[in-house]
């Protein structure tokens, strides 16, 4: 209830997040968006996992055995998630037929639309390669704040606080990014439209809260296992859209799905074998302690006066007077 006291330290770690998160990520992102196009930018978020481990393991902050179960878990786990990620992104396969998508059909004039969307995103050789270089960036940002927001948390163990800081800071140096390279006053014109809804959304859910809930789990379990969840959401906006927007399913998304599910299993199995182990680390008790004092400790729970006088001599305790003894016995 009480949060940590703010230093230099803490505080250039805290603009540093903000500038990864907020500003580097996300404006990264939409750039490579914008010119690689929705499938090349989704694959390369998906190595993610794979990202923040390699990193945690250079930092320290994950160690790997593989000569352990659980390690090779970890290991195998992230990997096939990885790839699961992958081939929902990359795969397609033929089309599954779902009960609660047969009814719809595509709109008139859908072929004719389908090749003109597909043509909207077709970047030139210039445009592909800064798309994917920004891309590439805004992953690694978002690795490098997943390690220094779980070093930053062992300093500063706030995580509501941090986020706040984190969103303000961020907010400050996304206003001074802004300025330098949008000259337009219409980019600072506010309507009331889908527009802001997305803004609000982004700023609220994806930012704050997500910073929010994705310290927690950083300062319960660590960087890697927090990442690891991140090509779940693609299995999660599979099926909405499923639900919701009467999307198609395909075979790929399918397995894909399933890959994840299987790879997310084996992480969290071996992060469970992990804990246990550092839980019974932690339960056992040291063999010996110092001489004397075991010693005499010993022979008082016993009850053996003449091993506990024995005791009391050898720590340069005088042995008292009869009188002092039953008083300290009534005691």
């Amino acid at each position: 209830k009480v949060r940590p006291k703010m230093t230099w330290s803490v505080f250039l770690q805290i603009f540093v997040l903000a500038l990864l998160g907020p500003v580097i990520d996300q404006n990264f992102y939409y750039a490579g968006l914008k010119f690689t196009g929705p499938t090349f930018a989704c694959a390369m978020s998906n190595i993610l996992p794979a990202m923040t481990f390699v990193m945690a393991v250079i930092f320290r902050m994950e160690k790997v055995d593989l000569k352990k179960v659980r390690c090779q878990a970890k290991v195998a786990g992230t990997l096939v998630t990885v790839a699961g990620a992958m081939m929902m992104t990359l795969y397609k396969g033929p089309l599954m037929q779902m009960a609660w998508t047969s009814h719809v059909q595509a709109p008139h004039g859908h072929g004719a639309e389908a090749p003109a969307a597909a043509a909207a995103v077709d970047p030139s050789g210039r445009e592909w390669f800064l798309g994917s270089l920004f891309v590439i960036i805004a992953t690694l940002a978002w690795a490098s704040l997943f390690i220094l927001q779980a070093h930053t948390l062992k300093k500063y163990s706030a995580p509501l606080s941090l986020t706040t800081l984190i969103c303000f800071v961020g907010t400050l140096q996304a206003i001074v990014v802004t300025f330098a390279m949008e000259h337009r006053p219409s980019v600072w014109a506010i309507g009331f439209d889908m527009n802001l809804l997305a803004a609000a959304y982004a700023g609220i859910v994806t930012s704050s809260i997500a910073y929010y809930v994705q310290g927690l789990v950083i300062q319960k379990t660590g960087p890697v296992f927090a990442s690891a969840f991140s090509p779940l959401m693609m299995i999660i906006v599979a099926g909405m859209g499923s639900f919701i927007l009467a999307e198609k399913i395909y075979l790929g998304g399918v397995l894909g799905a399933v890959l994840i599910v299987v790879g997310l299993y084996s992480v969290l199995w071996g992060k469970h074998k992990e804990t246990q182990e550092q839980d019974a680390a932690m339960m056992e008790l040291p063999v010996a302690s110092k001489g004397n004092d075991a010693e005499f400790t010993a022979a008082t729970v016993v009850g053996d006066d003449d091993d506990a006088a024995d005791c009391k001599k050898a720590n340069g305790v005088k042995k008292s007077s009869s009188s002092n003894e039953q008083g300290a016995s009534a005691v």
